[in-house]
């Protein structure tokens, strides 16, 4: 847990058991999450408390929301290093049709586009969809 308190507190986020406890299920998981999927790991937890946390995460360069198309925002937490700056941070994701499950493919990054003059980008948000690994294997 000290890293992961090294972690909030290098991107000045106050830590409490409740966002150690998020960071650490964020931390496991090898694919994006809904608010939902947190809401099911932390049963017991004030739905409001784990949303803030997560808009906490997300405003601070901890999580990046991710719109796989699928009309349920997902979550997954930055890469070391990362600030989710437009320019230099965006990776692709992948969205698999047959398990629905959303992955960062963090090894693929977004190249630069440039746009018309008086253009001014705010998001960019690359998806490809088909079939993972899991599900097209033998």
């Amino acid at each position: 847990m000290k890293t992961i308190e090294k972690v909030l507190e290098s991107k000045q986020v106050r830590v409490t058991a409740m966002r150690l406890l998020i960071f650490k299920f964020l931390a496991e998981q090898e694919i994006a999450v809904t608010l939902s999927d947190i809401e099911g790991a932390f049963e017991k937890a004030d739905r409001t408390t784990l949303y803030r946390t997560i808009k906490t995460f997300e405003e601070n360069a901890i999580v990046h929301q991710i719109d796989d198309g699928t009309g349920i925002t997902k979550y997954a937490l930055c890469e070391k290093g990362c600030n989710c700056d437009i320019k230099t941070d965006l990776h692709l994701h992948f969205h698999c049709n047959n398990c629905d499950e959303t992955v960062c493919l963090t090894a693929h990054k977004i190249p630069q586009i440039n746009l018309p003059d008086g253009f001014v980008s705010e998001n960019v948000n690359l998806v490809v969809k088909g079939i993972c690994d899991k599900c097209s294997g033998p």
